[in-house]
């Protein structure tokens, strides 16, 4: 019975938060994919999304009364091996949308290898133990065929960029404030595109949550603001991102942390009911994106 109504609650909860995009575009690098195999789980309500993905966004736009210029590219969590599209894109697109903030969910590419026979883990340390992250990189397990597919990811999201200022004017967003938001896996992939990105591809601003980066940090040139969400007690991921904190103010650059103390995991968009702090992040992200004026 208590399972029966914890789906009836979920489905209740993502019927009223989640919003179906308005449309779809495949990006540039979708011709890289031979054979996409794309698979839709739907449980409980929570769609997730495997298999050999397409790159492509999913444009979700508010309505122009609203409308303030600003975008956020949406890269949704699951250990670079799913997308966890319902509670990190068609969820946090609505609460965008109603704040006038248009949404473009993401579909990168995911790792569909496997990790070469006998290779471990990395430790799992706690917040204290920055050192075991040199240069920020928190990626648990390097290995060539892996770090290739989120080379790849941080290339489709260079094209969303790209794609998404490109019909700025149509989708009636300002191209300069256009940025990202990452979560856990999704994070690392922003946090790279960042890296990576030219002028014309670089993000107005980069928000990650529970999503350290997998690679050595290289603070770029003209670095974007940063803001960084977590939970202190998250194994790996809380020490990844106080490096990557450090390291982004080591090169200079802006940017802003916020380590809940009431719990381990990730989390979704919550009810703020006063009891925690963590369930206030998505209002701390709107504020942050007032005051740094991107949502003038």
């Amino acid at each position: 019975m208590r399972k029966i109504i914890l789906s009836i609650a979920v489905l209740m909860l993502t019927g009223v938060l989640c919003i179906n995009a308005q449309k779809s575009y495949p990006l540039s690098t979708a011709s890289e994919v031979k054979q996409p195999n794309e698979q839709i789980s739907n449980r409980g309500g929570i769609k997730n999304i495997t298999g050999e993905i397409s790159p492509s966004i999913e444009v979700y736009l508010p309505s122009a009364e609203k409308a303030n210029g600003c975008a956020v590219i949406l890269f949704p969590g699951g250990g670079l091996r799913a997308l966890s599209w319902t509670t990190d894109v068609e969820q946090v697109a609505k609460l965008l949308n109603e704040k006038g903030i248009a949404a473009i969910g993401l579909k990168y590419r995911l790792n569909n290898t496997k990790a070469p026979g006998g290779m471990q883990m990395g430790a799992t340390v706690d917040v204290t133990e920055i050192d075991h992250f040199p240069k920020a990189d928190a990626n648990p397990m390097h290995y060539p065929a892996g770090d290739s597919v989120f080379m790849c990811a941080a290339k489709d999201a260079l094209a969303a960029i790209a794609l998404v200022r490109q019909n700025a004017a149509e989708w009636n967003i300002n191209p300069d404030k256009v940025g990202y938001m990452g979560f856990s896996a999704g994070g690392g992939v922003a946090l790279a595109a960042t890296m990576l990105a030219d002028e014309t591809t670089r993000p107005a601003f980069v928000c990650t949550n529970y999503g350290p980066s997998l690679m050595p940090v290289t603070v770029p040139a003209q670095a974007p603001p940063l803001l960084i969400l977590s939970r202190v007690e998250h194994p790996n991921v809380a020490a990844g991102l106080l490096g990557l904190f450090i390291e982004w103010k080591k090169g200079g650059a802006n940017a802003e942390l916020h380590m809940y103390g009431d719990g381990r995991g990730p989390y979704t968009l919550m009810q703020e009911t006063g009891k925690t702090t963590t369930e206030m992040w998505s209002s701390q992200f709107l504020q942050w994106l007032s005051a740094k004026g991107f949502m003038e």
